[in-house]
């Protein structure tokens, strides 16, 4: 199946293909090692593969609509349930998304429709707020699984909980050396708190999205959504996180399609072999239903 390529301004609108979302039990016939909410399009054919790890204190539904637009382009999401809410043990999560990395290539095809295939020589690992930092220690921890890696708007502490492992940044430019391509998507309010600094920033300068890109090594690329919050890529019903973080005035669906099509984008160049689309994108960043600023993109 070929991806679905177009103009810049396409992969901001969902794509050509219908998708359909379920969600997979440990005690189903393949036989998961976690729960995972699934999203892959319906029509025949081989797509690749995008685990993505969800945030602490979130669901991996209220990413849907975020998932849909990435998987109408031609691509297959696993999303493992990572934490039992605020329930929460010392490298589980990094532990639970290795085992269902594992896990892939015996189970994942059994989950699908008939004709809908994996296509495992094509995986890419993204994750968001802590799902990120966890995305990025899986990438290191199993570098031969992924051909790339997605961060929206990573954080890898101080909070919430301090105790993160394994340490991903060392405030070297250029030191994290993953083995594959990097993408990383901040936003600009993420870093800030609120009620006057009573509630402390979800993403706080030193450990966010800055310092994530800053350490990858090339080729990497950066996009800052400025005018939005660390929240505003989740569905409508997971906003109620905007009381304990600063949201953006802005349409939270303009952002989900926003970082959609920054996403597509770059697995377009990465997995599918086609820089074009992602190319024109850093060229000429306004074809985006957000703002995005600065954009930067490192080539080597």
């Amino acid at each position: 199946m070929k991806m679905q390529l177009g103009n810049e301004k396409s992969v901001f609108e969902a794509g050509n293909l219908t998708v359909k979302m379920m969600k997979v039990k440990k005690s189903d016939a393949c036989r998961p090692p976690a729960e995972l909410l699934v999203v892959a399009p319906e029509a025949p054919g081989r797509y690749p593969v995008v685990l993505f790890c969800h945030g602490y204190c979130t669901q991996t539904s209220w990413y849907s609509q975020l998932l849909r637009h990435i998987a109408s382009h031609g691509y297959i999401l696993v999303a493992p349930k990572l934490y039992q809410w605020l329930v929460i043990c010392k490298k589980d999560e990094t532990k639970t998304a290795a085992n269902v990395t594992k896990w892939l290539p015996e189970g994942l095809e059994a989950c699908l429709a008939k004709d809908v295939k994996p296509d495992l020589s094509k995986t890419a690992v993204m994750g968001h707020s802590r799902g990120g930092r966890t995305a990025f220690a899986l990438a290191l921890g199993h570098h031969h699984a992924f051909k790339a890696l997605v961060g929206l708007d990573p954080v890898a502490g101080p909070t919430p909980p301090t105790w993160v492992e394994p340490r991903i940044l060392s405030h070297v430019p250029r030191s994290l050396d993953v083995g594959m391509p990097v993408a990383v998507v901040g936003t600009g309010l993420g870093s800030r708190g609120k009620g006057g600094g009573l509630i402390p920033p979800l993403a706080p300068d030193g450990c966010n999205h800055s310092e994530f890109f800053n350490e990858s090594r090339p080729p990497c690329c950066y996009f800052l959504a400025k005018e939005y919050g660390h929240c505003d890529v989740l569905d409508d019903e997971g906003l109620g996180l905007g009381m304990a973080c600063r949201s953006g005035k802005g349409c939270k669906e303009k952002m989900r399609r926003g970082v959609g099509g920054v996403v597509v984008s770059f697995l377009h160049a990465y997995l599918g072999g086609d820089c074009r689309i992602l190319d024109g994108v850093v060229a000429a960043p306004a074809v985006a239903p957000i703002l995005l600023d600065p954009v930067i993109y490192v080539k080597e």
